[in-house]
């Protein structure tokens, strides 16, 4: 069976960035990895992983690159997961960050199972939109969406003289 995944690069802006991809269920999480920075234009050498997304894109377990864990807590890693262990029809969406010092954003999501074409080679790039910009996308978070603090009370961050707080407290 083929996976049709869409990959939209989270950018916060008007303009949508994503790819439409075909790969063999068979194959693994490295190939899919592998077909995603080749159809964005990266050279695939900087760190990646995928976590797994529920319905409101919460991220899930990792699937690393590389397990760099400390002996006893060995995490799933891209060269040994196969796609169909992790994306099914029931849990259809991933979250992956390429490059942790830039921390290229996107959305994974399984659109579609099909068979596969004879004479196709997968993995296979079907469709691309937008081009990706120069510079990852800087993440707003919420709190700085808002403009408004949860924090009702009277105190100024910046000036900590008026609380009284005892600094020999032990």
């Amino acid at each position: 069976m083929i996976y049709r995944f869409r990959v939209i690069l989270d950018n916060d802006t008007e303009d949508s960035i994503f790819r439409d991809l075909e790969i063999l269920e068979s194959d693994s999480m490295e190939d899919l990895h592998n077909i995603i920075t080749q159809s964005f234009g990266f050279d695939g050498m900087e760190m990646a992983s995928f976590y797994v997304s529920d319905d409101k894109w919460s991220q899930g377990e990792e699937i690393a690159m590389f397990d760099m864990s400390e002996a006893g807590n060995e995490i799933k890693t891209m060269s040994t997961t196969k796609i169909s262990d992790v994306v099914h029809e029931a849990s259809t969406r991933l979250i992956y960050v390429y490059d942790f010092l830039n921390m290229w954003t996107f959305f994974v999501e399984l659109a579609e199972i099909v068979e596969e074409v004879k004479g196709v080679n997968y993995p296979n790039l079907m469709f691309a939109h937008g081009q990706i910009p120069d510079e990852a996308p800087e993440k707003i978070f919420q709190a700085e969406k808002d403009d408004s603090s949860d924090f009702d009370d009277d105190y100024e961050t910046d000036d900590f003289d008026d609380i009284e707080f005892d600094e020999n407290w032990n």
